[in-house]
């Protein structure tokens, strides 16, 4: 790591952790000499020039990748690097297949770059390489852990109506939903007409999720804290058209026209968690990811949902994309669940590819199933009954 990497960490180096602390990070942050090698394989291509040059300019914070931006021959460009324990260059192609489509339809994502070869991921050893242009707008929340609330609710009204414009254009995308995998999202799971079969496929196709889950409680937990709702919002969910999402569509990974708390969303970041779903299930992670402060609960062990910015999302999407009864319905059926499968890809990812203990307890603990009893406590009553008030007004 060179010492001008180590500069543009706005952190010192730590990274985003569970919980509001800042923590040492699972990967070494990017390098000058690392981003120029990169680099020289698109040089002259798609733009890309002056890798001899090139420095990282600002390090990414968050905590499962290695990633930042770079200053190239006069242009700003993104490099993330993972290893190919969390993403294979194959799993990163479709991602690019689905940013191609989405830009070919109006939607403000950054253009993946393809190297000389023609190629939109490099390889080096264990680690793949994708370089972005850089987003355009304002990063208003960069420095924002993830999931962190809406600054305003002028922000998540704004939200709303993006991911409704996300999923017109996202409609037709004609992928079959990616296999299984480290830090992916799905519905396979929660719209299941087994869901108990279905995770026992899930667990077969992934020993290394099996084995991070043997020493826990998880066939007891999933019986008792998911099961229930999994068997009210299934039904629902596949009674709907399937589609891709976007998966993890959250302040941070929006872009903004100003800093204004009137400000617009200006473009669209981060398809890692990208999959064929169902719209609402995509609309759900976006309420269950934005407008409950789960890190507050993580230090106080109580957290009540916003339910001003719960409406002022689902609003703004219903602007532009107005929910019919059954998909309001299945709305709030499948929102107490909706993590699932992302926390179970979590817990692997924790177990098996870094190697840490406390996380993957904590992933399977206090997410996987913290959140699913939250729902089933006062204040998560509270938020089912606002979205079911809401179906019912149909």
């Amino acid at each position: 790591m060179t010492g001008t990497a180590v500069s543009a960490s706005p952190t010192g180096g730590l990274v985003h952790g569970m919980g509001k602390v800042l923590v040492r990070p699972d990967w070494v942050a990017l390098s000058d000499e690392e981003v120029r090698a990169v680099l020289r394989r698109y040089e002259g291509h798609d733009g890309a020039a002056g890798s001899r040059e090139a420095v990282v300019t600002w390090q990414s914070p968050r905590p499962m990748s290695a990633a930042g931006l770079v200053q190239a021959g006069g242009r700003s460009v993104f490099v993330k690097r993972h290893h190919v324990a969390v993403r294979t260059a194959d799993q990163l192609r479709v991602e690019h297949c689905f940013t191609n489509y989405l830009r070919s339809r109006g939607q403000l994502v950054p253009a993946v770059l393809r190297s000389v070869s023609g190629a939109t991921v490099v390889r080096d050893g264990d680690f793949v390489y994708e370089v972005l242009e850089q987003a355009v707008g304002v990063d208003r929340y960069r420095d924002a852990p993830s999931w962190s609330p809406f600054i305003s609710l002028g922000h998540a009204r704004a939200a709303g109506r993006a991911l409704a414009r996300f999923h017109q254009a996202a409609a037709d995308f004609p992928l079959p939903p990616r296999a299984p995998g480290v830090l992916m999202n799905s519905a396979v799971i929660v719209a299941a007409a087994d869901p108990l079969a279905e995770l026992g496929r899930l667990l077969a196709a992934r020993p290394g999720l099996s084995g991070a889950l043997a020493r826990r409680s998880l066939t007891e937990d999933f019986a008792h804290y998911l099961l229930p709702t999994i068997e009210k919002a299934a039904p629902l969910l596949r009674a709907l058209t399937p589609q891709w999402g976007h998966g993890d569509w959250h302040p941070s990974n929006l872009t903004w026209s100003s800093t204004s708390p009137s400000a617009v969303v200006a473009g669209v970041l981060d398809l890692g968690l990208a999959n064929r779903t169902f719209a609402v299930h995509d609309l759900a992670v976006a309420l269950e990811r934005s407008t409950i402060d789960w890190l507050d609960m993580t230090e106080t062990g109580h957290v009540a949902a916003d339910l001003d910015a719960v409406d002022a999302l689902v609003d703004g999407y219903e602007d532009v994309r107005p929910l019919d009864e059954l998909e309001s319905t299945a709305l709030a059926a499948v929102l107490p669940v909706v993590h699932l499968e992302y926390a179970l890809s979590e817990v692997e990812y924790f177990a098996e590819v870094v190697g840490s203990d406390v996380n993957a307890d904590l992933a399977c603990d206090a997410y996987l199933v913290g959140h699913a009893r939250w729902f089933e406590g006062a204040a998560g009553s509270v938020l089912r009954e606002h979205l079911c008030r809401r179906a019912r007004r149909r």
